[in-house]
């Protein structure tokens, strides 16, 4: 078991690269923002910083420093209070770390046994709210921390809490905190999502089951006249629950390919929109009656099928990769209509975030690409090639914070000057 005392015995490499004056900037700057969970402060995957380099140098960014040994995993990192939260296996066990904004480890928290079947290492990424980090496992396995020391407030295993099985390839969601609640989606015969009180990790409410299995998105929240919605995918349908109360309020079938509903819906303007690996893309209007909710189909289209990067709408225009249909290029689709705007290769099929203006494009081969959205396409403006060493695919999505560019590769996070 991991304890944080053995956090000492496991070795961590820090690499400055950036002159001290740039980095000592850089961390003055980093305090004043903070993404404090998956996709950022809206779980919209967009920046509101200014300021930022338009096109980079022929050669590569400036890396200001390296930090390895956080452990193998997919998860992307969460920044809040001028520290830096991610998590990866470590030998046998899920560990978090923390570090600072120079790359220092602060500490580092067990969460359970690691997920060692196919494609090993973590898939959530850590949410902060108030001085607490919240985190669940491959396994199911929630933990709450104190940001500060990582010291263990509560933890439960969600699976076994409710009596469901886990995913093939494990729970990947990255936990929602709504007020007092923190939101996990495990699914099973006993419930499609639960609410747990964020204090103390008793149960709140359960919404009914919809006898399916866990899917691997992230849940949102959506207001609409009046009513409050959790909305996410399980591995067979979008479900949509009543935040207060965990009423089902829909559940509508959107099977994808080997059950890989993955992207974290994205919902504007009274509407609901997903694109899945070889299912497509879908748009919902929701309908709200005597406080009720359903879902009205507006277009659907197989132009866009994204796998695991995501998708962010930006000035009526919907961005991501293909997969299936038109293989690995980004895609521009008309929010209205769902017409296919655009296609192009980009970096290719990869994850994406945005900031002051530009798209930040990952492939899963490890080049980073700049992008500048137009209403007609993407133009690729700058891309470079980050360093060998985290194993397997570059599939962390990335992030942009403090002026900073983040980049996590297995046991590697990258941290780049974009100012």
């Amino acid at each position: 078991m991991f304890t944080p005392q053995a956090a000492t015995r496991q070795g961590i490499g820090i690499t400055l690269i950036g002159i001290l004056v740039a980095a000592t900037t850089a961390f003055a700057v980093g305090r004043e923002f903070s993404w404090p969970q998956f996709h950022g402060p809206n779980r919209d995957n967009i920046s509101v910083e200014t300021g930022l380099l338009k096109k980079w140098p022929d050669e590569s960014l400036t890396l200001i420093w390296t930090a390895n040994g956080l452990g193998h995993g997919f998860s992307s990192l969460s920044i809040a209070a001028g520290r830096i939260y991610t998590a990866g296996n470590i030998e046998k066990d899920t560990v978090i770390t923390a570090l600072d904004l120079n790359g220092k480890v602060l500490w580092r928290a067990g969460n359970g046994a690691a997920w060692t079947k196919d494609y090993p290492g973590t898939r959530s990424t850590p949410t902060i709210d108030e001085g607490r980090v919240y985190h669940q496992s491959p396994l199911g396995n929630i933990v709450c921390l104190k940001a500060k020391t990582g010291e263990i407030v509560w933890e439960a295993n969600i699976l076994k809490k409710v009596g469901s099985k886990n995913s093939k390839w494990a729970l990947a969601e990255s936990l929602l905190i709504d007020g007092d609640h923190v939101i996990s989606c495990p699914g099973g015969p006993e419930t499609c999502m639960v609410a747990l009180d964020k204090n103390t990790g008793s149960v709140v409410w359960k919404a009914p089951s919809t006898d399916e299995l866990a899917g691997y998105s992230s849940p949102i929240l959506a207001e609409h006249q009046g009513l409050r919605i959790i909305i996410t995918l399980t591995a067979k349908a979008i479900i949509g629950v009543n935040a207060d109360s965990g009423e089902l309020l829909w559940h509508i079938e959107h099977e994808s390919y080997a059950d890989e509903n993955i992207m974290a819906p994205i919902f504007h303007e009274g509407c609901v929109f997903i694109s899945t690996l070889a299912a497509g893309s879908v748009k919902w209007r929701i309908n709200v009656e005597d406080g009720k909710a359903s879902l009205q189909e507006l277009w659907r289209t197989k132009e866009m099928d994204n796998h695991h990067g995501g998708v962010i709408l930006l000035d009526g225009n919907l961005y991501g990769t293909s997969t299936v249909t038109n293989s690995k290029l980004w895609i521009c689709l008309d929010w209205q209509t769902g017409r296919n705007k655009s296609m192009s290769k980009g970096v290719g099929k990869g994850s994406l975030t945005y900031a002051d203006g530009l798209l930040y494009t990952l492939s899963i081969d490890r080049v980073m690409g700049l992008v500048r959205p137009t209403p007609t396409g993407l133009e690729l403006v700058s891309s470079f090639e980050i360093p060998e060493g985290g194993k397997g695919k570059s599939w962390a999505h990335p992030v942009v914070c403090g002026r900073r560019l983040y980049i996590r590769h297995g046991e590697f996070l990258y941290t780049y000057n974009v100012r």
